[in-house]
Formats: structure tokens, sequence, C-alpha cells
């Protein structure tokens, strides 16, 4: 047993005695006294760097009204039958009803109303409680059915039987209560600092809620802050029934500048328009209805809304019938009698209903599933061919990477072509004539803003035979350079899962390469082709079988399997691999599905690989002389946490928390990672600090610490910078007061409570903005290095935008960092050069990274080892989240996601 002294635990866990001595007692553990953290404020801002003029789509706002109040009112609304109703849109229609109805007993006042419960008046209403009847006609506009009506399940078509948007009542009580009053000059006081800057969000929500009512009012699809017009010229289609619209995101902000609207182009995915049957079609790339999947189609159409072409009605899709239109029966009650006073009760198809009672013949649809658009146990069944999507319907499903692929190339836009866009935006918006911004005096400036902005000095890399290497415009390349330090591989083997690929030809060419690069591969020792009737298995079986075959032909364990799958992405066969690989035998593999077999497309598969066995490609100059400032004389440690949440339409699915830590001190681009699963949607990484019943840490901080220390000469860190990705602006604190707590603790428990906390500096990073900076003239993207924190920034925390990277394709989005904490004391160049030296380590690329390589890594960790796991297979049978198998310890220290 290796154990650590002053850092007592075991490396490699042994049996351990029934109170082993590297665990803390559990009561003892409860009882660490923790430090509290509150964000800091920016110390100052940096100098060095060649200063560029710059413009950023932010638009100065001015607000004369400063001692206007916002009063906000909760609204209830009900229907006469005591249903409260939910509906957004039904919401407006009836807030604007009332509005237009009872004008004078609200004293003129205009609404700023969130769609939901909540609206705000500049100066209050003239009674502090109000109760109105307001009726609404056009919700019942929809054609009635016949009399000969389908009993509870089966057709809607019954005249007591409304849809979800429809109501039994024309009338509906709209209740409207005082809640709170918000000064609009929270704002100025927290530009003054006088005030906490969490005191001003109230105010600018209401302005971002006027926004909205204005986009739902022009029928706009609203998503957060974005708003997208149901016009076909902004359209791009990508693919598989889905439909890219752009539209524009406006939102107020509070900068060191003042206050000002971001305004930028913002694009999200709905269903293309038409019938549902078209779309099933397209999007499972078949031709006929008789090939669709339809387990497949239920999960993408689940929850849709569709409307019915024979009624007009809108439902929302639960699922299919259990049969074909032709065969699916329901109960039916009509009249018979001579006067029609008697009711008989008779079963049915759907297919018999709509030819006898509705007088439809059904032609495509006869002999598929109905859609079910009602409830569990009272189904609704429409035909398909009868079925036809609303307009501007998100599609929340994650895209295939050729509809990714089809929406960047089609969406992308140059600098300068979207300062046009946007200049016309502004100009056209009116936002200035909106009666609530009105009343405040807001007026908002046409012009960019102009912000004074800094390129930071490129970092020289080393490379092999100590040569320097000097990017050129955030790129750089290994032609006719070594790498630092090569790994050699005398024994490995190459799996062929494609019918296409030249296998031999294709290691001739590595070696080939390799020997250029400075590394050493022998030819491999075996090389298994699948066999045609082997790739008629699902994946599972084909990766076992060929697993088997490679056992077979082995002498020993090998060094490397090169795995060359049929396609190149989204293969079916890339997870079960790796799972198999990197859990159950402990191997390090590469997969390739070559399109061309290029120099630099083999380069790029060789960087993969060193780094995966433990070679360095490249280091930072100042990195390989030992010389990086205040980490060459402190052990320092460098984490990268990232949580993978699934798509929007996919909320079942677990996230997957991933951390990456730095290894071998004083290297900055030696990584390992520890992946989890957690629960779905949750931001905040639960696994940390995970104290067992037995008094141990099975947590994430511990295995990367452990490692830290093995492979730093038995030093702990001292110092800890944390890079986080992912959190919003509320959840600041929870990341210092819950995940930076669970990390101290996880110190602590190896090290004993009195131990001293390392320092940490803690920055998160975030990319899911809408800030983008222009050269002022030039027409070019920002050079790489381009830095800015004034004016454009938050009036006092502590944050700043950055492009490491060089934009080539669209207009360059910086990553916005902000540094909650700074206990190691970095100056702002130092720590701006450091992030920007940070996204030229990534061991996997030529190109600077446009955020720091620890993130990368713990991004690239988390989307790997999701697909150890089949997410459709867990959401269908509804079972708990299993937690992601551990990797196996002759893998686990190494940079698999590279």
């Amino acid at each position: 047993m290796v154990t650590i002294p002053g850092f007592e635990e075991a490396i490699e866990p042994p049996v351990l005695p029934p109170s082993p001595p590297d665990a803390l007692p559990e009561t003892e553990t409860e009882q660490i006294a923790l430090p509290t953290y509150s964000i800091i404020s920016r110390p100052s801002v940096g100098t060095t760097g060649k200063h560029i003029p710059l413009l950023a789509n932010l638009f100065k706002v001015a607000a004369d009204a400063i001692d206007a109040t916002f009063f906000q009112y909760s609204v209830t609304i009900t229907s006469e039958d005591k249903r409260a109703v939910e509906s957004k849109g039904l919401g407006r229609k009836l807030i604007d009803r009332l509005h237009q109805t009872y004008s004078s007993e609200l004293g003129g006042k205009s609404f700023a109303y969130d769609g939901e419960r909540t609206l705000y008046t500049v100066g209050p209403l003239p009674d502090d409680k109000f109760e109105f009847k307001v009726l609404l006609e056009e919700i019942f506009s929809f054609p009635k059915c016949s009399s000969e009506s389908p009993g509870p399940d089966g057709i809607p078509c019954e005249e007591n039987k409304r849809t979800k948007r429809s109501f039994q009542s024309k009338a509906f009580t709209v209740e409207i209560s005082f809640a709170a009053k918000i000064p609009l000059q929270s704002i100025a006081l927290a530009l003054k600092g006088i005030e906490s800057y969490a005191n001003s969000q109230d105010a600018l929500r209401v302005f971002d809620i006027v926004l909205r009512q204005r986009a739902a009012n022009r029928g706009c699809l609203l998503v957060r802050q974005s708003f997208f017009h149901d016009d076909s010229r902004n359209f791009i289609d990508v693919g598989g029934g889905v439909t890219g619209v752009r539209g524009f995101h406006s939102s107020f902000r509070l900068t060191e500048g003042g206050l000002s609207l971001n305004m930028d182009v913002s694009t999200t995915m709905i269903l293309k328009p038409g019938p549902v049957i078209d779309f099933l079609l397209t999007h499972q790339n078949v031709r006929e209805p008789r090939h669709i999947d339809w387990a497949k189609a239920k999960r993408i159409l689940k929850n849709l809304r569709v409307r019915a072409t024979h009624c007009n009605q809108e439902f929302k899709i639960a699922g299919f019938s259990e049969k074909p239109c032709i065969q699916q029966l329901f109960t039916m009650k009509i009249k018979s009698g001579e006067d029609n006073n008697m009711e008989q009760t008779v079963d049915l198809t759907v297919y018999e209903y709509f030819a006898k009672h509705r007088d439809i013949e059904l032609t495509s649809s006869a002999y598929l599933p109905c859609l079910d658009v009602g409830k569990p146990n009272r189904p609704i069944f429409l035909p398909l061919e009868l079925c036809i999507f609303i307009p501007l319907q998100r599609y929340t499903k994650a895209l295939s990477p050729a509809q990714k692929a089809s929406l960047v190339e089609q969406s992308r836009q140059k600098p300068q072509e979207r300062i046009k866009i946007l200049t016309n935006a502004i100009g056209n918006s009116c936002y200035e004539d909106d009666a609530v911004l009105a009343a405040c005096g807001i007026s908002i400036d046409k012009q960019f803003t102009p912000v004074d902005g800094r390129v930071l000095e490129t970092p020289k890399l080393k490379v092999g035979k100590n040569e320097d290497c000097f990017p050129n415009n955030g790129r750089w390349n290994f032609k006719k350079k070594t790498l630092l330090e090569p790994s050699h591989i005398d024994y490995w083997a190459v799996v062929n899962f494609s019918a296409q690929c030249d296998t031999s030809y294709i290691t001739r060419e590595l070696i080939k390469c390799g020997m250029s690069k400075g590394m050493n591969i022998e030819r491999p020792y075996t090389l298994i082709e699948e066999d045609a009737q082997t790739r008629k298995f699902n994946p599972v079986a084909r990766v076992e079988k060929m697993f088997d075959l490679l056992t077979s032909k082995l002498t020993k364990e090998p060094k490397l399997i090169l795995c060359v799958l049929p396609e190149r992405k989204n293969c079916d066969i890339y997870g079960p691999w790796k799972r198999k690989c990197l859990c159950e035998a402990g191997v390090v593999t590469q997969c390739i599905s070559p399109l061309k077999i290029t120099d630099q497309y083999l380069t790029n598969v060789l960087l993969k690989i060193n780094s995966k066995l433990g070679g360095i490609n490249s280091l930072l100059a100042i990195e390989h002389s030992g010389h990086l400032p205040l980490i060459k004389d402190t052990p320092t440690m460098i984490l990268g946490m990232d949580v993978s949440h699934g798509s929007p339409g996919q909320s079942d699915i677990p996230s997957i928390a991933a951390v990456v830590g730095s290894r071998c001190w004083p290297l900055i681009s030696r990584y390992r990672a520890s992946v989890r699963s957690q629960s779905p949607k949750v931001e905040m990484i639960d696994a940390l600090f995970k104290p067992l019943d037995d008094g141990n840490d099975d947590g994430i901080i511990r295995e990367l610490l452990l490692d830290f220390y093995s492979s730093s000469n038995g030093r702990r860190p001292t110092q800890i910078i944390l890079f986080r990705d992912g959190v919003s602006e509320s959840q600041f604190n929870q990341v210092l007061n819950i995940e930076l707590n669970q990390i101290i603790k996880a110190y602590k428990h190896i090290g004993g409570v009195d131990v001293d906390v390392p320092k940490f500096t803690v920055i998160v990073a975030q990319k899911n903005h809408h800030t983008k900076l222009f050269q002022a003239n030039a027409l070019e993207n920002v050079p790489p290095g381009t830095v800015v924190d004034t004016k454009v920034v938050h009036p006092r925390n502590y944050d700043f935008y950055m492009c490491a990277h060089a934009g080539m394709i669209g207009t360059s989005r910086p990553v916005h960092y902000h540094v909650l904490l700074d206990e190691i004391g970095f100056s702002p160049d130092g720590l701006q050069n450091l992030i920007n030296s940070l996204s030229y380590v990534n061991q996997r690329s030529t190109t600077a990274t446009s955020i720091v390589a620890p993130i990368c890594y713990a991004h690239h960790a988390a989307a790997q080892m999701a697909q150890f796991l089949n997410f459709d297979d867990l959401s269908e049978r509804n079972i708990p989240i299993p937690e992601l198998p551990r990797l196996h310890k002759n893998v686990k220290t190494s940079m698999f996601f590279c």
C-alpha cells in the first residue's frame, strides 16, 4: 500500500480493515468547517497587448423617467367552470381583451404581461385588487361536428368535446392583485454601486417582458429572449423534415457603460410545416409509409401539436393506436328511432367512421396507425392523412451531424453582413413606440458600442528536437516537425467494421506518417476484417464477436487497437466499442472512418494516438522551461468542469458530469478525466465528494487529487485553478458555495480536517451568450487573442470577453469569462495571458481552441462516455438511471478523451 504523508490515501486501494486509516469518520466529515465565498469585484483592467478598435452589438439605452416605478400585479385567470387557464396564448388574448374593455377602470394604464401570472404597469392602477369578466368569442370559431358522435373513446368530433385550447364557457374571470413595487431608479443606483446589482434585475426583467410581449403580439415564436417570425424568407431547410428559422435576440443589460440593449441574430429549429406523414417519410429517409419505424416515430412526435383538417381543431400528440386505421375499433353512440329519441351504442373502425359519418374516403392512411391525441384512459384517434403540423413549432430533438453541417453552412454570416442585418433590425424595431417603455422615457441609440480591445501576444510552443514553433493566426502544423515526446507502438492491432476501407493501405500510410513525426510504429500484429454475416448483428453483438476474434489472435495485451468504423458520425458501434476497450479490456483505442487519406488527416490521428498513449505533442515554451508565473514554484492543479445535458426534447435522459484535472505538475498540458451520470437537467455536479457508508469517499475529486499527487513527485496541490463551463449568472453562488465546498470536503477527507485548504481561483466560461465583437476598421473577424475588459462588461464584477481562436467561418463568438474568486492573486494581465495560453495546449488540435483546453477535455470526456449507455432504451423502459461504468485501471489515467 502506497501512502501519502500528510495526505494519507491509498493509491491502489487494498483490502481495507473495517476502519480504514485513510478515511475520516462520517461525523468528523460533517463537522469540517467550510469557508463562505462571495463573488469578487474587478480589481483593475489589463494593459498588455496591441490595442485594436472594436464594435460590440450593444446599443446604449437612456431612461429619462428615473423616478418611475413599476407596479407588479399577480394575475389569476379561470373559466366559468373554475378551471385555471394555463395557456400563454389564451392568457395574452384575454389580457388584451381586458385592456380594451376595461381601460377606463384601469386608469388607462398599459400593461407588460408575461403570459402567465404577472403583469406590470408604470405607476399604480386605481385599486390594489380587481376582478373582471372577460368575453372571448373567437376561441369558439371552430366548426361544429356532426350530431352523430362517438362515445368516450374515438374520434374528436362530438359537440360537447373541446380541444385543449377551447373551453366550455365563453366567459372568463380575471383577478388582478397588487404584489410589489420595482423602482426604475434601482438600475441607476446599481450602476453607481449604491445598490446591489441583484436589485436592478427585477427592473431589467420588466423591460425584457415588454420585448417578449411585443414579439408575441406580432405572432412570433418566443424562445426565451429570441423571437422568430413565420416568414419563409427566414427558413433554412436542413433536411429530415427540420427547418432552421432565423430571428433576433433582444435583451436589456447593465454594463460598465450603462444600460444597453443587446441585439443579435438568432436561430432555432422548427418542424417543416405540412402533413405529418410527409415529415415521417423525410425524417426517417424512407420512401413508403410501410417502412416507417413507428417506435422511433412515437419518440419524435410525442407532445407535438397538429391540426385536424376535417374539423380545424388543434391537438397534442400522445402516441399511436395499437392497430391500423382500418382495424382500430372505438365505441360510438348514434341516435335511432323515428324521432331520433333513442341512443344506440355501436363498435366501428376509425376508417368506417370517416367513410360513413364524415364522407371522407381515407386513401393513404387506411393501413397505418392513427395518431392518438387523447388521454391515457381516453384515447382520441386521428388518421395520419388528416393531420398537419401547426406552424412555428419548435423541434427540440438533437440534430444529426448532416443537419448540423447544413445549418452551419446556410446560416453563417460574415462580420460585415451581421453588422448590416443588426443595423437594419435595430432601426426597424420601433421599441421606443411601446407605451410601457415610453412611460419610462426609454430611448435607444442606433449605433454599435465602440470599445477598446487588446490583442494578446501569441504563446510560443515547443515541439520535438527542442524546436520552437510559432503559431500564425492561431494555427500551426507539424510539417517538417516532430512530436515533443513521441510514443513507441510495438504491439498493436487493427479491426475493420467497414466494408469500404483498405486497412492495409491505411496502416502503411500511418506508419510512414508516424516515422516523419518521430513516432516509431511497428507493423500491426494482426488485422481483422468483419465478415458480411456479422454485419447483420446488433452493434453490441458485432463488438463482442470482433473482440472474440481479436483475443484469439493476440498473444499478449496490445498497446493500441485501431478501429475502422463504417460511418464517420453517429456510428452505433462507437459507444459499445469504446466501452469494451476502455472499461472491460483496459486498452487504448483509436476510431477512424477516413473519407480521404491525406497527410493532414493521418497527422491528426497520430496526435490523438500519441496523447492517449501518454506522449506529448507540444508544450508551451514557458511551460517546457518551467517558468509559468505563480505556478512554477507552487504545486498547482487545474480543473475543467462541465455537465452535458440531453437536447431540450430529451428531458428524461441523465446529465453527464465530467471533471478533468491536470497532472505531472508543473505541466499544464496533461490531464486525467473522471465522469459520472446524474439526474437529468441538473447543472450542479453532485459527485465531487461522495461519502460512502463505510466512511470512504467515492467522489470525482478524490480520484483527481490522488492522481495529481502520484504524478507530481509526491506533492499535493496548494493552489487550484477551477474552470467551470455552462453555468448561468444566477448559479455563480452555487458554484462557489456548493461545488467548491464539495471540493474542499474531498481535500480534507484525504488530508485530515486540520490540513490547510488550497488557494482557489474560480473562473466560469460562458459561450452561450449574444455579445459579438467586430473590428471597427476591417472586414475580418477579430484576431486570435482579442480581449475586452471595459465598457461592455459587468458594471462591478470581474469579467472579460476573449476570442482566443481565429474565426474562419461566420462571425466569431468570444468566450465570456467570469472570475468569481482569485485567492491565488493573479494580475488581470497574468490571468488573461494564462487563459489565452490554455487555448494552445489542446493535444488533439493544431489550432487555438475558442475555450480553454481543460473545458474542451471535460466536454469530450462527457460526450464520449455518454455513449456507453443507450439512453433511448432507458427512457422507453422508464427505469432508474444506472451509473456510468468506471474506466479500467490500465487506461483511467490516460487522455482517452483526445
